[in-house]
């Protein structure tokens, strides 16, 4: 599942380089094609989040954005069949439809990647957990603006909802299952 890898949030500074993190959740994706499992690609759309209704002080800035901003970075190599899920807020799980489309496949794990690992990696990952999946994190496909938050997440919070492993390491073991 790639979170927010989108044209607007790859504009943001990461502490991590953005090639580097595009690479490996491309490596992923590709893996996961071979296995036959889905693909799981998630944007954020913070115009249509009801808080903008509740808190305009907070969210005055996600008014409007170009439509491009939405845009999958093109290094990941989208194809029908994957799953695609719009965000309005940190996690995936507040768009109903994930769950559903995981549930009607029969997943029971999914595998993180992206940016922001604190916001909505982490959001995601709470959720998920809470919905009772199994949860490996890429840690070296995950980026945050902040290089503590960042690893506040994957030394503290991480490992108490799931399992924490490169990119290559995860690419192994689902070679190995296949």
């Amino acid at each position: 599942m790639l979170i927010d890898l989108q044209k607007g949030i790859l504009q943001f500074p990461v502490a991590k380089p953005v090639n580097e993190i595009l690479e490996k959740a491309a490596a992923l994706v590709s893996a996961f094609r071979k296995a036959n499992l889905p693909v799981v690609v998630v944007n954020v759309d913070p115009t249509k989040s009801l808080l903008n209704n509740l808190r305009t002080d907070a969210n005055a800035k996600f008014t409007s954005f170009p439509s491009e901003w939405f845009e999958i970075a093109p290094e990941i190599k989208t194809i029908e069949g994957d799953i695609f899920i719009t965000k309005n807020a940190w996690n995936a799980f507040t768009n109903p439809n994930l769950d559903i489309e995981l549930k009607k496949r029969g997943i029971t794990g999914i595998v993180l990647a992206g940016i922001s690992t604190s916001v909505g990696v982490e959001g995601t990952a709470r959720a998920a957990s809470e919905h009772g999946y199994n949860i490996t994190f890429a840690e070296d496909a995950i980026a945050d603006t902040n290089i503590d938050a960042h690893e506040h997440s994957v030394k503290r919070i991480f490992p108490r909802l799931g399992e924490v492993g490169e990119t290559d390491k995860i690419i192994e073991v689902l070679a190995a299952h296949v």
